[in-house]
């Protein structure tokens, strides 16, 4: 598989925002000295743990700062802006930074009802997703009904963040996917969502074979603290699903410091059970059985921890595994 990165600019408690995004400029340049294929960002709209609400404000300062890696969202979420916005931005990206931008696209609303009444979002508002699909894909191509400025002779890829239905849409219209979550994680020796996109994938001008992404936490340490070092994340996960808001990353020390429920650690226990994360050794035979489930082309490391030394040794680490 090739090997990737999605840094969510997370932020960490007693430091302000601008730190996060300062960071994720700091490991997009590491990992383009390490050799990842892609480093993505992606968008979330006032959510106290993540900085970054702006994928293309974003992307075009970590293109100022890199040469060679692929930058990309993951994702922009299509219900929350217009067609035409999106391709106008990418476009400018691509001109910017020629064959070095993907557009990855999803179709999550806002966390909460605040923020979809922010975004002008109604939850039963129809599901316009495949169709806006096509309209962004249409002024990428220049085929649209006005013309999308700036024209670049190759129009940035697209991917589409899947989940079940989502990769229906994709196959029906010839993209990569991206998948993380539940949908990995079965008993099975195969996944029939990815079996059945892949024998129901329609070859597009751009993608002639299926592409499979998958996304998911990958921490590697050879000291024994890989799961500790999940922990603020996990935390932040739980106290997300008590509190409705998902918050700043703390350290573990803080963390083991305040009081814990059965639930509360149950809820940990199962999200660090998601990842991958072990010794160098450990996490490539996981990786290599997990490639043989989907049948993977590419891993998008999603992972996050409160200390930033710890998680650039992670990359590092990954970046060297043969998987």
């Amino acid at each position: 598989m090739k090997l990737s990165i999605l840094d969510r600019s997370r932020t960490r408690r007693g430091a302000p925002d601008s730190a996060a995004l300062t960071g994720t400029i700091e490991r997009a340049v590491h990992a383009e000295h390490l050799g990842f294929e892609r480093f993505w960002v992606a968008e979330h709209h006032a959510v106290p743990g993540i900085a970054s609400g702006s994928p293309p404000v974003l992307l075009a300062a970590l293109g100022a700062h890199t040469s060679r890696i692929r930058l990309g969202s993951g994702g922009v979420m299509l219900p929350n802006h217009q067609p035409l916005v999106v391709a106008e931005q990418f476009l400018m990206l691509e001109a910017m930074y020629p064959g070095r931008i993907d557009l990855g696209v999803g179709r999550s609303l806002g966390f909460t009802k605040p923020v979809r009444e922010a975004l002008r979002r109604d939850r039963n508002a129809p599901d316009t997703f495949a169709d806006d699909l096509d309209e962004v894909r249409s002024y990428l191509e220049g085929k649209g009904a006005v013309t999308a400025r700036p024209q670049v002779a190759t129009p940035p890829p697209m991917f589409v963040l899947a989940t079940r239905r989502g990769l229906d849409y994709a196959a029906k219209a010839g993209l990569p996917v991206v998948v993380g979550g539940p949908i990995l994680h079965g008993a099975g020796a195969r996944i029939p969502e990815l079996d059945r996109y892949r024998d129901s994938f329609v070859p597009s001008a751009a993608h002639r074979d299926p592409y499979v992404m998958i996304s998911l936490e990958v921490m590697i340490e050879n000291d024994g603290r890989a799961r500790e070092l999940l922990l603020p994340e996990a935390w932040a996960l739980a106290q997300s699903s008590r509190t409705g808001e998902f918050p700043p990353l703390e350290s573990v020390a803080d963390i083991n410091a305040q009081p814990w429920t059965p639930r509360l650690r149950e809820q940990v226990d199962a999200t660090i059970a998601s990842s991958i994360h072990g010794a160098a050794d450990q996490v490539r035979v996981a990786l290599d059985a997990l490639s043989a489930r989907t049948g993977a082309d590419e891993l998008l490391a999603s992972t996050s921890t409160f200390d930033r030394d710890a998680l650039f040794e992670s990359d590092r680490l990954l970046s060297l595994l043969d998987v």
